[in-house]
């Protein structure tokens, strides 16, 4: 077993241990742990300590390990579980000769553990250490943390509630245990158990060694995924608004994906373990009900989607292909919302993305399931994924109709907040989420003429369109739906004139939106937009040619608003 000594030295020194009649002195004479040696071939007793907080499968952890032969050591509450068990086990102080103390501060932290766990079998010095100063030896580790992040995301909670949630002993041990895990098995996911007990029980010793590395990286993972926690939760104590100077983000894997963005590409999903994510929904979090497995890009396309929709606060539907919006409209009647959307842009809605702020109904389902594109009005169109935030019964059955591969998915409704990050060569950039909303933004009117309700509400909507758009980004609208989109061009009249050519015969009385100023106006954007029958446009403003837009929409007698606000999105 993988508490024998491996080498012939340390083999030879067990021998003479086994001689010692040191060994042989009781704790209560000498004051300390003793290491119980078997009377032949001078092998210690196996021993496991068990100290957890999530107490899962703790019956099945222990008396496994009671039933291979281990003496059992715990502390505290899982102590008296396991006793309840009807299983014979010893306190942690009488190891270490010292009761619980500073309200349950101290427990564990003692040579007589530490000791125990750190000890290399196969080392002279060290097994003559442990003889020495009577510590027992300790080959297996089950140990799980003080729940921090269910106490400090609690409403109400205090910060000296949270500092005495911050677990010390246990993260020293499951350290001690992992460095040494050549002689000590260490535990830190109850979903370990079953697999562990079963190598153990097999008495493979390669297979064992090989797990014991996993279980040691898996280890050192959980301590550092905890502290990043405790980090994240001091500094925001201590100063919720500048960037901290250090950053560590805890993530776990959710899902190994088939490829990247192309298939030579390998690729995998992690969800963000930081307290600022926790319940705050998005595709992360998300449910899918129905469909093929998600992809990497299925992925971007689902958030670009969904954050999008959700940045509206009126009923209304979001189409996105490649990450960008093709349709948007917003309507007191979802089902209409979405017919306008698809109307926007129908071919480019084809093997896209479909997002809704609102409950997906039987009608709307059947809606998604058997409109015609319009396009010729006979093909079904076609999506890769349907996202909401909730779906009725029926809704959700009529909507499973549709293609055995439409992924249906289900999440907490979540506009732009928090922090983002994104990954350049070998660094990060981070910032805040652009969260800024129309009603937040004051829309000051530059040009003699002045905009009419219908206007102002038409260019709020395609100002918050804007916003979710690649730069250079241009949006027309007209009646709180998308006419025309321009995206990721070099130069921003190239996407005015994507976005005019999208919009077709409706563009006369539109309004559009920019999410930067207008470097030029005359002969270029600003001209252009005016002669194709744009009423009302809005930009940041901000350019040293500024009264060339003024100059140019007072002559073709259209609105010019100007918010102070861009809305680069690279």
């Amino acid at each position: 077993m993988h508490s024998l000594w491996q080498t012939k030295s340390a083999q030879g020194f067990s021998r003479k241990m086994s001689k010692s009649p040191k060994m042989m002195q009781s704790q209560a004479t000498r004051g300390k742990s003793i290491l119980c040696m078997a009377a032949a071939g001078g092998s210690e007793k196996k021993r496991a300590l068990i100290s957890v907080s999530d107490k899962t499968n703790l019956q099945e952890i222990a008396r496994g390990l009671h039933d291979l032969g281990y003496e059992i050591i715990s502390t505290g509450g899982s102590a008296k579980a396991i006793k309840n068990f009807g299983l014979p086990v010893r306190g942690v102080d009488e190891i270490t000769g010292f009761p619980e103390m500073l309200n349950g501060r101290v427990k564990t932290l003692h040579p007589a553990v530490h000791g125990g766990l750190l000890a290399k079998r196969d080392d002279e010095s060290h097994m003559e250490a442990v003889e020495t100063h009577g510590i027992s030896l300790i080959d297996v580790l089950v140990v799980n943390l003080y729940p921090f992040r269910e106490t400090v995301t609690m409403e109400g909670v205090t910060f000296d509630q949270g500092v005495e949630n911050i677990d010390i002993g246990g993260p020293a041990m499951i350290r001690a245990a992992a460095k040494n895990h050549s002689h000590v098995s260490v535990l830190v996911d109850p979903e370990d158990y079953p697999s562990f007990l079963r190598l153990l029980a097999s008495d493979n010793r390669d297979s064992l060694e090989r797990h014991q590395r996993y279980l040691s990286w898996k280890a050192f993972q959980h301590t550092a995924s905890y502290d990043s926690l405790v980090a994240e939760w001091l500094w925001r104590e201590y100063d919720g608004g500048s960037p901290a100077p250090e950053l560590c983000i805890p993530m776990k894997l959710q899902q190994n994906l088939r490829y990247g963005e192309n298939p030579h590409q390998s690729a995998a999903f992690y969800t963000d373990q930081s307290l600022r994510e926790n319940l705050i929904g998005g595709v992360a979090s998300s449910i899918q009900h129905h469909g093929k497995e998600m992809s990497y890009n299925n992925y971007l396309d689902a958030d670009a989607a969904f954050s999008t929709v959700c940045d509206f606060s009126e009923p209304s539907c979001v189409i996105v292909k490649h990450t960008n919006p093709c349709g948007i409209a917003s309507r007191d009647d979802l089902l209409e919302a979405y017919r306008l959307s698809v109307i926007a842009d129908p071919i480019s809605a084809f093997g896209g993305i479909v997002a809704f702020n609102r409950v997906v109904d039987e009608d709307l389902a059947r809606e998604i399931r058997e409109f015609r594109s319009p396009t010729d009005g006979e093909t079904r169109m076609f999506y890769e994924i349907v996202i909401a935030p909730g779906y009725t019964e029926k809704g959700l059955e009529v909507l499973k109709g549709k293609s055995k591969t439409l992924r249906i998915l289900e999440a907490k409704a979540r506009a732009p907040q928090g922090a983002q990050y994104r990954q350049i060569a070998g660094g990060w950039l981070s910032q805040g989420a652009d969260s800024l909303t129309p009603e937040e933004i004051d829309f000051v009117c530059v040009s003699e003429k002045q905009p009419s309700e219908k206007q102002l509400q038409d260019l709020k909507f395609a100002w918050l369109g804007v916003k979710h758009v690649k730069s250079n980004a241009i949006t027309i609208a007209k009646d709180r739906k998308l006419l025309g989109m321009g995206s990721g061009q070099p130069n921003r009249v190239k996407s005015v004139e994507i976005a005019i050519e999208k919009s077709g015969d409706e563009i006369e009385g539109s309004v559009m939106a920019s999410d930067a100023f207008f470097p030029f106006s005359w002969n270029d954007s600003v001209e252009i937009a005016c002669q194709k029958g744009v009423k009302a446009i809005v930009h940041p403003g901000g350019s040293m040619r500024d009264q060339d837009a003024i100059d140019c929409c007072n002559q073709y007698g259209v609105v010019l608003m100007t918010t102070g606000v861009r809305h680069f999105k690279h």
